[in-house]
């Protein structure tokens, strides 16, 4: 089963093994003409639909062509029951090709049949392309040993000392943890983790990215009207 988030309340919010590049001053639509980024979200039977929407609807709305990456050619079908047919395998996906790999949760992570996608988000992290990780992805990147070196967070430590991982030490007590190329998230927190994709890939503009996530984590009204200028400005521009 997909892991459940065990922390009793909210971890801290946000944790970062290294800072990030100065964030752009605005949104970036993609200009006609100009090739527009893409992100590539893993698909597989069992996935959890709830995990990667924030961040992929995001990426839409600013630009990103978000491409789907499944085991095989073949029609998986998410926990929710919808029927995805991938865009490519991932033998055929290159980090050179992409901007982001994001890899959800599902239950077919526990039984070693996604490793491929694991490998995928070492080849990733090797050349330099962000990778983005939640729920049960965590401990199969864990099992790949990636998470030896990186500050990174998960449902919880039990999880991943299951796997018999080497990185105890950098567990981190929070929502969403981002250390170089690598963010993380437990179960629970999707909107935490699209926040940290968004910031990874300068998508928004810190007081957006701020408002977006009271917005929509915290139900903050008051973050509403930033959130929605923004968008405007971005539906003039693009």
């Amino acid at each position: 089963m997909t892991q459940r988030n065990v922390r009793g309340v909210r971890g801290n919010r946000g944790a970062t093994g290294r800072s990030g590049a100065a964030a752009a001053d605005d949104a970036r639509p993609v200009a006609p003409g100009v090739a527009r980024p893409t992100a590539h979200l893993a698909v597989y039977d069992t996935l959890a639909d709830w995990e990667p929407g924030h961040a992929t609807a995001e990426l839409a709305r600013n630009g990103y062509r978000v491409r789907t990456v499944g085991p095989d050619i073949r029609p998986v079908t998410t926990l929710g029951g919808m029927r995805v047919v991938p865009d490519i395998t991932v033998a055929e996906l290159r980090p050179e090709d992409s901007s982001l790999l994001i890899l959800p949760g599902a239950d077919s992570w526990e039984t070693g049949e996604l490793a491929p996608f694991a490998g995928a988000a070492r080849r990733f992290l090797e050349s330099g392309v962000p990778v983005a990780a939640i729920c049960g992805a965590v401990p199969g990147l864990a099992r790949e040993g990636l998470l030896d070196d990186r500050d990174h967070t998960a449902a919880a430590p039990f999880v991943l000392t299951a796997t018999g991982y080497g990185g105890a030490d950098r567990y981190r007590e929070a929502d969403a943890v981002t250390d170089r190329d690598l963010i993380t998230a437990g179960p629970t927190d999707p909107e935490a983790f699209a926040r940290e994709i968004l910031r990874r890939l300068e998508v928004l503009p810190p007081d957006v990215l701020d408002a977006w996530f009271r917005l929509y984590a915290d139900s903050d009204a008051a973050a509403y009207p930033v959130v929605a200028a923004a968008a405007e400005a971005r539906g003039r521009t693009g």
